[in-house]
């Protein structure tokens, strides 16, 4: 966008005018000897400004060095460029601007005149290689293995604070201009304290952190970031990034991002090389989520913050393009390693919201996160499972403790004794997890998840989930459910490399599925779902609709084992049906969204087993495939009904330390 500031209040000196001729001998190109390169805005002088510069209609304008003026006119079609190799960074009174993303994945300054302490910077880019694209990276402040580096910082964009050899204090960069960085940490470690990061405008990529306010790589990087504000908005205009293995704490900060406004031309894909949408498949939607973290051994830890996001999410973890999400992709084998194996990231005592349809975490490749004493307020899922693991508990001194020795992070004395011990109040107005893939989660300590729908929704998928009540952990399904496993509705790409994911449609299925005689309903498989609960009282249901008969899974089991738990609910097989039955783009909120209908076991054996201590009160009919008691567990109507229990027919009763394995239907008469 063209910006034009009014004139500075204060006057400026006489300066010697500077005569530029753009005669046709030069072929429309002209190569501007500049002033010295400017020293850094914290307390050395800088050169006076040359006066103006026009760049004419059809003329190209290569600026050598960096350069100070007074005003710039930049005409459309006109073009100011750098130096081969170099990138141009315009500033006004400190603010970065003007700056455009073109389709060559580069940065133009767009047509427009610009007046006060205006800046051209000329200096090297951070050049990051990404599955076959280049991007050369601008920041205002570039930190290498030798601390800060001014060959490729934009000094003139850091319009306050100072910056040391090993720390920068109250730093603040704001950007109006597309594409700009805020602070890149290269295999170096460094400190903010206080810094205040603005961005407004498109960013490119989060996947690599190319228009990042703060971005840290290498497995030499670490970067902290105390008391920090950050606010960021605009597409893939990420607050933290962290890759390659590189540590970043953030601790007592507020980070919040929010939607831009997508290029005409976007189109909707899953492709990481362009990829600048939430997947709507995921019944997801928004163009910017708060953090990103990928690479091998990465880390990633917030103590004591508040992140938000408008939508998408606020806590991402990205797969290589080798484990591509939806499906396998092909490359060129040139990509980076954005794998988020052996990755970690963790949040003690924080606040994660967001306020569209979008994900407090999601784990993949690998990923381990911990959520101790942490408030989630989201839209669409507290978090999504796909690979990797997931834990809520209590911010207990121990538990923070261990975490600090576990992870190495260096937290302060200060920083372990200033945290208040909590539990984690998770809360969502749609789904609490949601795997679309293999994955663990692990809930213990005082956590309360309460949904408005569906507390646990597994797509198709062995999910693994371990629920500990014995500290006070409860489950609150807002619709009753506590646990749905259904078949996968994501609809996928129309293209294996990620295009036609906005062509791609969920069609119910319409005949019956068909029974697989090489499927054992009755036992467990270890691609079977698994779901154990200890020392809680549950009220809801829990069903396996699984179809099956079909694709790589013929049949999935659900196993349902509760140890000195009290279930008052329905566990059952079923028939699922959608709310729609067609669905797309425009109605991805309809996705997971399943009625269900008690029914006999196909290819979704339900083995249910009441361990110690144990009570289940079943609250209509039932259809299992397995049934085992402990001496110690009891099976009973609910108060003034009777139960009638069959297996393959005949009339059974339910005796504690028995078992049973066939046709069982439970019905409340």
């Amino acid at each position: 966008m063209a910006v034009d500031p009014p004139p500075p209040a204060t006057a400026r000196r006489p300066v010697r005018r500077r005569v530029l001729g753009l005669g046709a001998a030069l072929g429309g190109a002209l190569f501007l000897p500049a002033a010295a390169p400017l020293t850094t805005r914290d307390d050395r002088a800088a050169p006076p400004p040359e006066p103006s510069l026009t760049v004419r209609k059809g003329r190209t304008v290569v600026l050598k060095r960096t350069t100070r003026l007074s005003t710039l006119t930049v005409e459309p079609g006109g073009t100011l460029a750098a130096p081969a190799g170099k990138a141009l960074t315009l500033t006004v009174d400190g603010t970065e601007t003007g700056a455009a993303l073109t389709h060559a994945e580069t940065v133009r300054i767009s047509p427009g005149t610009y007046r006060g302490d205006v800046v051209v910077t000329v200096c090297d880019p951070h050049t990051v290689h990404f599955k076959g694209l280049v991007f050369a990276l601008r920041q205002a402040l570039f930190v290498g293995a030798r601390g800060p580096d001014d060959s490729r910082s934009v000094t003139a964009a850091r319009s306050g604070g100072r910056v040391g050899t090993s720390a920068a204090d109250g730093l603040t960069v704001v950007s109006t201009g597309e594409a700009f960085n805020g602070v890149y940490v290269a295999d170096a470690a460094y400190l903010l304290r206080d810094p205040r990061i603005e961005l407004t405008g498109n960013g490119r990529s989060d996947f690599v952190g190319y228009g990042a306010a703060l971005t840290a790589s290498g497995p030499r990087g670490r970067l902290v970031a105390d008391g920090a504000r950050i606010d960021c908005r605009g597409v893939m205009r990420t607050a933290v990034v962290a890759l390659g293995g590189a540590t970043v704490v953030v601790k007592n900060s507020r980070l919040h991002t929010a939607n831009g406004v997508l290029p005409d031309e976007y189109i909707p894909n899953v492709n990481p090389r362009y990829m600048r949408t939430a997947p709507w498949v995921l019944g997801l939607s928004g163009n910017v989520r708060a953090t990103n973290l990928s690479g091998k051994d990465t880390t990633t830890v917030y103590l004591a913050s508040t992140l938000s996001s408008e939508s998408w999410g606020v806590l991402s973890s990205e797969t290589s393009g080798d484990a591509f999400p939806f499906g396998p992709m092909s490359g060129d084998g040139s990509s980076a390693d954005i794998s988020g194996d052996k990755c970690r990231l963790a949040a003690v005592n924080s606040r994660i919201t967001v306020a569209g349809d979008g994900y407090g975490s999601y784990v993949v490749d690998n990923v381990t996160q911990h959520f101790l004493g942490c408030e989630f307020d989201v839209t669409a899922y507290v978090g999504i499972i796909r690979s990797g693991a997931l834990h809520y508990g209590d911010s207990t001194s121990q538990a923070v403790r261990r975490l600090d020795a576990e992870w190495n992070l260096g937290l302060s004395a200060s920083d372990l004794t200033d945290l208040t011990p909590r539990a984690c109040a998770l809360r969502s107005h749609r789904f609490g997890l949601m795997w679309h893939g293999p994955g663990s989660v692990r809930i213990d300590g005082g956590t309360v998840l309460r949904t408005t729908e569906t507390t646990f929704l597994v797509k198709g998928q062995p999910a693994r989930l371990d629920v500990d009540g014995s500290d006070g952990a409860r489950l609150l399904p807002g619709n009753g459910v506590l646990l749905q496993l259904m078949d996968d509705d994501d609809p996928c790409p129309t293209h294996a490399d990620g295009w036609g994911v906005a062509e791609g449609v969920f069609h119910e299925p319409t005949p019956a599925p068909q029974r697989m005689p090489d499927f054992d309903t009755t036992v467990a498989h270890p691609m079977d779902a698994m779901a154990e609960f200890a020392d809680m009282d549950l009220t809801g249901d829990v069903f396996n609709g699984f179809r099956g008969g079909t694709g790589p899974a013929h049949g999935l089991n659900l196993s349902l084992n509760l140890t000195r738990c009290r279930l008052t609910g329905a566990v059952s097989a079923t028939t699922v049906k959608h709310r729609v039955s067609t669905i797309g783009i425009s109605r991805y909120r309809e996705l997971g969204v399943v009625t269900n209908t008690p029914s006999a076991v196909v290819n979704n054996g339900v083995i249910l087993t009441l361990g110690p201590g144990s009570h289940w009160i079943p609250t209509g009919t039932c259809y299992l495939s397995a049934l085992r008691l402990d001496r110690g567990a009891r099976v009973t109507a609910p108060r003034g009904r009777d139960l009638e229990m069959t297996v393959d027919g005949r009339t059974v009763r339910p005796e504690p330390g028995d078992s049973w394995s066939g046709a069982i239907v439970i019905r409340v008469v």
